[in-house]
């Protein structure tokens, strides 16, 4: 992840919580909120109802591989925090690559569609 870092600490967590700003979809729970910082912290949470840590390893694998392949794509300097849900538990990775996707146009933490061009442009 060249623009993000993971957030670790369970008052950051909490903070994101209780100062964020939350969407949710089918199989995903997105909050967010601004850190004054030039990169994103990204924070991923699966609760044990979830399944056995074999299964809460694999989500989460599974969303932070879908956030690196679409960092570029994501604005700097917000905190996310992402929890899967029980109906997530069954999905795959494109299922959650565009759950996590749509949650980041809801939050408005996407950049514009001219921005990705030009640095699609300059690869």
């Amino acid at each position: 992840m060249k623009y993000s870092e993971s957030l670790k600490k369970n008052s950051d967590f909490q903070l994101v919580y209780k100062k964020g700003t939350s969407f949710a979809n089918r199989y995903l729970v997105m909050y967010v909120r601004e850190n004054q910082l030039n990169r994103n912290r990204v924070g991923i949470s699966v609760s044990k109802k979830v399944g056995n840590s074999v299964v809460r390893h694999h989500l989460t694998r599974l969303i932070r591989e879908s956030y690196r392949l679409n960092e570029e794509r994501f604005k700097n300097g917000y905190d996310i925090v992402v929890i899967v849900r029980v109906n997530g538990k069954e999905q795959g990775f494109h299922s959650f690559q565009s759950a996590l996707l749509h949650l980041g146009r809801l939050h408005k933490i996407m950049r514009s569609e001219e921005n990705e061009k030009s640095i699609d442009s300059n690869d």
